[in-house]
């Protein structure tokens, strides 16, 4: 079994219909550690050494949050810039992360179509994730193909919100008895609820 760390990342949770369908989803799911930044750190006062004993006893970290003009949520950002330190998570003797998987799991306010160069956005949403392609890189760990639910702000709660958590819930749990077939994910930008049986191998 891959030892999940999952890190839900949410400054307005209370709003938000897809990220707590998520979340609670991901509370549930057993033999997991579930981490809610905003709870444990309201006042962004990250206990660096806890987070990177946590980032050590696990394989997997993945990150779940809301697409924030085009990047994270703030604490997300100071999470990185603290606890991704130099000699520890990249530089010399920065080896400590090397070969752990890094993953996110993001929903967007736009639909799928705006995130094309003929969209709105212009670009790819892999385009505007590459900073944390990038920051898995440099930590020498590998990264995977998100997993995204576009148009969130729209979604029917009893269709493509449910329907998102439970392949959310069958995604923790295929990473966590090692049936996810990452390399299988890996030949997909974008992974969704209606793409997920193909990264499981299914």
């Amino acid at each position: 079994m891959a030892n999940l760390l999952v890190y839900y990342v949410h400054p307005g949770q209370r709003f938000s219909r897809v990220g707590r369908a998520m979340a609670d989803v991901a509370r549930a799911v057993q033999g997991i550690t579930f981490v809610d930044l905003y709870a444990e750190y309201p006042r962004h006062d990250i206990d660096v050494d806890r987070e990177q004993r946590r980032l050590l006893d696990h394989d997997v970290i993945l990150f779940q949050f809301p697409l924030y003009w085009y990047s994270t949520p703030s604490l997300l950002k100071e999470w990185q810039d603290l606890v991704l330190q130099n000699g520890f998570a990249y530089g010399k003797d920065g080896d400590k992360l090397t070969g752990k998987t890094m993953m996110l799991a993001i929903s967007t306010g736009g639909s799928e179509a705006a995130y094309t160069p003929d969209g709105y956005q212009h670009h790819t949403l892999r385009a505007f994730l590459v900073p944390l392609e990038q920051t898995a890189n440099l930590c020498k760990m590998h990264f995977a193909p998100p997993y995204a639910l576009y148009g969130a702000l729209l979604a029917e709660p009893d269709h493509e919100i449910a329907d998102h958590a439970k392949g959310y819930g069958a995604l923790l749990n295929a990473i966590r008895d090692d049936r996810y077939d990452f390399a299988a994910a890996g030949a997909q930008d974008v992974v969704t609820h209606d793409t997920l049986a193909i990264a499981e191998g299914a």
